[in-house]
C-alpha cells in the first residue's frame, strides 16, 4: 500500500470542481486526508484565481494506473490538454509524492519539483505531511514551509465544506 499526495487545483468553477474530485477520489480510494483549501492568483498567465489543496490517498495501484485514472478523470471533467501549459483549468490533479519514490518514475518526476517552488503546493502539503522528509532536500515539508519566503506568492485559506463538514476555514496565516 502506497501513501500518495495529490495536488488538486481549479480556476474554472473551482469549488464544485474540487468537491467532485474529492468525491471521486473518496469513492475510489476510501478515506482521504485533506489540507485546507487555498486561493491564489494565477501563476504564469493572467486568469481567474485558483483554488488549490492536497489530498492523501492510500492505494495499491501502480504509478501508471493512478496516472491513467487521474488523466481520465480530468478529461471527463473538461480538461483541455491542447491549451497552453499556463492556462485556466477545470480540474488539475497531480501526483506530488508516491510513497518513497524518488527520481523519474513512469514518466513523472517524484517528488514533483513544484513542491519547493510554489506556495500553493507546499503550504497544503505541509499541512498533511508536516513531518515527512522530502527525499531530495532532506528537510521535512513542515521545515520547507517554515523556511519558504512567504512574499514570493500571495495565498490565503478559504471557507470550504465537503460532505457536510468544514475542511477549510478562512484566515489561516502562512
Amino acid at each position: 500500500m502506497h501513501t500518495v499526495a495529490l495536488s488538486l487545483g481549479s480556476n474554472i468553477t473551482p469549488e464544485p470542481q474540487l468537491r467532485e474530485a474529492l468525491d471521486a477520489l473518496h469513492a475510489r480510494y476510501g478515506h482521504l486526508r485533506t489540507s485546507s483549501v487555498f486561493e491564489s492568483e494565477s501563476v504564469g498567465f493572467d486568469g481567474a484565481n485558483f483554488l488549490n489543496m492536497v489530498a492523501l490517498i492510500e492505494t495499491d495501484e501502480t504509478i501508471p494506473e493512478l496516472t491513467q485514472f487521474l488523466k481520465d478523470y480530468e478529461d471527463e471533467h473538461g480538461r483541455q490538454r491542447a491549451r497552453p501549459k499556463f492556462s485556466g483549468r477545470t480540474v488539475d490533479i497531480d501526483i506530488l509524492t508516491f510513497g518513497t519514490a524518488s527520481g523519474f518514475t513512469s514518466g513523472i518526476q517524484l517528488p514533483r519539483a513544484e513542491i519547493v517552488d510554489n506556495a500553493y503546493v507546499l503550504w497544503p502539503l505541509s499541512q498533511v505531511c508536516f513531518d515527512d522528509v522530502h527525499p531530495l532536500t532532506g528537510q521535512t515539508y513542515g521545515a520547507l514551509w517554515t523556511d519558504y519566503d512567504k512574499r514570493r506568492q500571495k495565498l490565503w485559506s478559504i471557507d470550504f465544506k465537503w460532505q457536510g463538514r468544514w475542511i477549510s476555514r478562512a484566515g489561516l496565516q502562512p
